[in-house]
């Protein structure tokens, strides 16, 4: 992908050199949809962003000052004109409107240059952070999924259902919020 650039970040494709970044968020997840992507050792990492590299819908997102590598997006295409995004943040970072700005650009590509029409993300129950962000960045919650996936087991061993919410952003609306500011 073509980089895109913000006032404080890069967002690009990964580099082996961000093997040591994506580990750090990446070995203890503090979302359990991550959990399948929980690493135990740099080297895990370094096959992982080597994988990530060639793959135009994992961004990469780092500091335009040192291009650290501080979290990451994805946006997966689904014909013919809707995106699932989502986010992975190193919680270092948090607080500071990273990840908004991030996302903000990743729409803004989606929209403008990619023709999305429609944009939507899944936030478990319990993630606030993403909740707030899906509504800052414009979107709209459009329902709740009961014990929609299971990441991980209860005590018993059974699987833990999460309840899931649905969040979306028309272009449409997109537009007129732009038009708004």
């Amino acid at each position: 992908m073509k980089p895109i650039e913000t006032n404080r970040l890069i967002l690009r494709n990964f580099t082996e050199q961000d093997a040591e970044g994506l580990f750090a968020y990446t070995s203890d997840p503090r979302v359990n949809c991550f959990l399948d992507g929980k690493m135990d050792n740099l080297d895990q990492a370094l096959e992982e962003v080597r994988k990530k590299s060639t793959d135009d819908s994992q961004i990469a997102v780092a500091l335009k000052e040192d291009n650290t590598l501080i979290g990451e997006l994805f946006a997966m295409k689904e014909e013919p004109d809707t995106f699932s995004v989502g986010w992975n943040f190193n919680a270092a970072y948090e607080g500071k409107g990273l990840a908004r700005e991030s996302a903000e650009a990743l729409l803004h590509h989606l929209f403008e240059e990619k023709e999305a029409r429609r944009l939507y993300a899944y936030v478990e129950d319990n993630n606030f952070r993403s909740q707030k962000l899906c509504e800052k960045l414009g979107m709209r919650q459009e329902g709740c999924m009961k014990e929609f996936i299971s990441f991980t087991q209860n005590e018993d061993g059974t699987p833990k259902y999460e309840n899931t919410f649905l969040y979306a952003l028309l272009k449409k609306e997109w537009s007129s919020r732009r038009e708004e500011s």
